[in-house]
């Protein structure tokens, strides 16, 4: 495997599962409602609090594959063009453009919310793959800017109608997705799962300062969602995959959580002064260049060991699709990969950056586009903020 070591650091953590023969196991235990509130203690909606699914008993059969066969995305209305950012910022269409490849970007606006975006990317990965939303095992949000503190997976997974499905959020970022789909997988192979319902949808526009031309050029916000589904080992989507690490680069991009004042506030004897103050969240902040060293770099290394647990070579692959961050980054990989312009899967003038979101967004508009077809080869990965970074080498449909 290659050793694609982040900004700085002289050790490496990779984490991978190996392929196990499969094994079928089986529960007795049927499954009862369980009420963890008091009687009479419903929500608004009359729905009593903690009341687990009435679905029928099915064995749980573990070793599976898993296969992607349903897409979706949605973004928000109002769109935001480089001309509109030069009006704020000292910048240009041209500057921006040329830098990054970004033209337009998406952004949160009204009553809209990241949740409801998730929503709709969601229905259309369901629609697509022909499944009711009963019909959902697992949802995972992939987010690092939610509605709510704690999450909001369990607001889709209510949304949606997945009564019968446990949700729970992932936050890695721009790496998110591709963490949450091979999340997905291992929870196939290993804990017997069906249907599992992946989402990336990010809206980083609440936490970009509008007056820093190096941040704001490059943020959008999105949702998109995939549907994976349990298959014979011998159909198995995911063909290889490689995750990575590495904290001592956390300080080149990050959001960092600050109080109301600079300086701790104490009693006259020294001791902190309870409650504490307010925290918040400051804007992005990120050191552009040394990010793009880091994903030149560490991108190419990470396709290259999926591909070889893939057995495959980057010929061999139908399409690349990167994280949508800059359209130099992308290049820069494909160039390194000697994969041709043509088999490069890009939406990045359209939606900037939208973080987890990113890849989705753009497997959805190629599927529906007719570029990717049934039974092609992707070569797919994620990077950002951690640092993390990972890729996947997956089988469409």
């Amino acid at each position: 495997m290659a050793n694609a070591l982040g900004l700085v650091s002289s050790s490496l953590h990779c984490f991978r599962w190996r392929n196990r023969a499969p094994l079928w196991l089986s529960r007795s235990d049927k499954r009862a409602p369980f009420i963890c509130c008091a009687a009479g203690d419903d929500d608004v909606e009359g729905h009593v609090l903690g009341t687990a699914s009435s679905k029928a008993y099915r064995p749980r059969v573990i070793g599976m594959g898993s296969k992607l066969v349903g897409c979706g995305s949605s973004v928000p209305k109002l769109l935001i063009s480089n001309d509109d950012l030069a009006r704020i910022v000292e910048t240009s269409d041209e500057w921006i453009s040329v830098r990054t490849g970004i033209r337009n970007r998406r952004v949160l606006s009204g009553n809209e919310t990241l949740s409801g975006f998730a929503v709709d990317a969601a229905k259309g990965a369901l629609q697509m793959a022909q499944l009711e939303a009963e019909e959902v095992d697992l949802v995972i949000m992939c987010t690092s800017t939610p509605d709510d503190l704690f999450g909001c997976g369990t607001q889709v997974q209510r949304d949606l109608g997945c009564k019968n499905a446990w949700a729970f959020d992932v936050t890695a970022a721009c790496s998110g997705f591709i963490v949450g789909l091979i999340t997905a997988t291992r929870f196939i192979k290993g804990g017997g799962f069906q249907n599992i319902l992946v989402i990336g949808a990010d809206a980083l526009s609440r936490y970009v300062d509008w007056t820093d031309r190096g941040t704001c050029i490059l943020f959008g916000d999105a949702a998109g969602a995939v549907l994976v589904q349990a298959c014979h080992s011998d159909e198995d989507g995911l063909l290889g995959f490689d995750l990575h690490s590495d904290g001592h680069g956390h300080r080149q991009l990050n959001a960092l959580a600050q109080g109301d004042d600079d300086k701790l506030i104490s009693n006259s004897n020294g001791a902190p002064l309870f409650p504490p103050r307010k925290s918040s969240f400051s804007c992005i902040q990120m050191n552009g260049k040394e990010v793009f060293r880091f994903a030149v770099r560490c991108v190419p290394q990470s396709i290259e060991a999926a591909l070889e647990e893939a057995g495959l070579t980057s010929s061999s692959i139908d399409w690349l699709l990167l994280h949508q961050a800059n359209q130099r980054i992308i290049d820069a990989v494909s160039n390194r990969l000697e994969i041709p312009s043509d088999k490069v899967i890009s939406n990045l003038a359209n939606y900037g950056n939208t973080s987890a979101a990113s890849i989705p967004l753009a497997l959805d508009e190629a599927i529906r586009g007719g570029k990717i077809q049934a039974g092609n080869t992707i070569a797919t990965a994620g990077f950002g903020a951690g640092l993390t970074w990972g890729s996947a080498i997956i089988k469409w449909g």
